[in-house]
């Protein structure tokens, strides 16, 4: 039995709760199989991150020269990724990949701070993503990151509005709302669709690496967009429902063994 391979860039979280290790059991939880390219080490524990050291983008260049020339890449994940230097590495390995499959799903997580707002890169964060949106099949931000790349807009559509003009597939996650229920909602070119999911009680580390990684793995195993979100949003919510503790603070998503996989 074969899996369909998911190129992932990504940052390396020691706590284990975020980044890559959230890449790699959410898309294998999802019937496909992750590459990951560690873009960025960090130094943090499952509610802070104290520190942000980018990998050398030759060091990528190296890793994904190898990869890409003896796997097929059905998908590409980008999450954190460090510098400028290592943006335009994504960015070329993306326009050389798509030489040889033109339609190849690239799915955008624009990670422009931790969820307490702890910085990720001693860079300008939104200004790293801009080069990135272009390349990008579907991009997720949630709330506060959508005000960010939309300078300050607060009105969804109006968000919607200017990220479609570089990307044909939003989605926009409510998590960090109000309201009893969470809202996600997707906007493409020509249709738009909202879920809502109970908000759960307490914090959960690595609920956005999760759901970007999932829907690039959906998307590899040759799911449309529409099915893609909603059984990635569906494999998230159960993954949050099932979270466990390793300390005080935020709790980890079970992205594995739980019963949501037994349908994937």
């Amino acid at each position: 039995m074969s899996r369909p391979c998911v190129l992932v860039f990504a940052g390396l979280d020691p706590s284990g709760g975020a980044g890559v290790q959230a890449d790699i059991e959410a898309i294998n939880a999802m019937g496909a199989h992750a590459l990951p390219v560690i873009t960025t080490l960090t130094v943090q524990d499952n509610d802070r991150v104290h520190a942000v050291y980018p990998v050398d983008a030759g060091i990528l260049r190296e890793q994904v020269r190898v990869l890409c020339k003896k796997f097929r890449i059905a998908a590409v994940k980008i999450g954190i990724t460090g510098s400028t230097d290592n943006v335009a590495v994504i960015v070329e390995t993306i326009q050389q990949l798509r030489q040889l499959k033109p339609d190849l799903p690239v799915v955008l997580d624009p990670v422009l701070a931790s969820g307490h707002g702890d910085a990720l890169t001693r860079e300008d964060a939104v200004g790293m993503i801009r080069p990135l949106q272009s390349q990008a099949t579907l991009i997720t931000p949630n709330l506060p990151e959508a005000v960010r790349l939309c300078a300050g807009e607060t009105s969804l559509a109006a968000q919607a509005v200017q990220l479609l003009k570089c990307t044909p597939h939003v989605l926009i996650k409510g998590g960090h709302g109000q309201d009893e229920k969470i809202t996600n909602t997707w906007f493409s070119r020509a249709h738009e669709q909202s879920w809502q999911w109970p908000r759960l009680s307490g914090g959960f580390h690595g609920s956005g690496c999760t759901l970007a990684s999932a829907i690039a793995a959906c998307l590899a195993t040759e799911r449309d967009m529409q099915a893609a979100l909603s059984l990635a949003q569906s494999y998230v919510n159960a993954s949050l429902a099932n979270a466990y503790a390793i300390a005080d603070g935020q709790q980890i998503p079970a992205r594995v063994n739980h019963p949501l996989q037994e349908v994937v």
